[in-house]
Parts: structure tokens; sequence; C-alpha cells
């Protein structure tokens, strides 16, 4: 008589609890790609305000012509280890633009 009872109790109480463990049915599968990662978790590796402020404030800088100013914030830029790729400049009226007849 005991085996029965125990069996009802089981089976009511796999239907009134949820399942836990390996056979649990609502659990997701493992994956295998990996989190991604937040640009936040890092320390900043950019130069700061500080740095280029001065780069672009420097008196010397100032007195030279265009074209050597944006090659010398660029060489102050290359220090720093930032790419600087003559965004202020003008790139349009230094290249003469030819149409190539084929």
């Amino acid at each position: 008589m005991r085996d029965p009872i125990a069996r009802a109790l089981v089976w009511l109480l796999r239907l009134v609890l949820p399942a836990r463990g390996r056979h649990c049915t609502t659990a997701t599968p493992p994956t295998t790609e990996p989190a991604p990662v937040s640009p936040w978790s890092r320390p900043w590796t950019a130069p700061s305000s500080r740095d280029v402020r001065a780069v672009f404030t420097d008196e010397h800088t100032r007195e030279l012509p265009e074209l050597q100013r944006e090659r010398a914030y660029a060489a102050a830029f290359a220090r720093l280890g930032v790419d600087y790729d003559y965004p202020t400049m003008p790139l349009g009226s230094l290249v003469n633009r030819e149409r190539v007849s084929a």
C-alpha cells in the first residue's frame, strides 16, 4: 500500500513543483558564443583632452602655413599614438583630379 501512495505523491509533486537540475526542461542550452564585452569595462586609451588641446594651441604651429601646420599636427598626434588623417585640411584644393580617357 505504501508504494502506490509514494508514487502518487511523487507524481503530484512533479506536477506542482518546477523541475530542477539536469532534467529541467526550461533551462537554456549552453551557448558557444561568449558574452559581448562592454567598451566601458576597459580603461580609456585615447589621449586626454589636455593633450589634444596642447597640440592644437601650440604657438609654433600657428605661424606655419596650412599644409605644414597639418603635418605638425599629424606628427604631434603620432607621438601620442593616435592616427591623424588631416580632418581639417580641404584636400580637394590640393589634388587636381583629371578624367582619364580609356
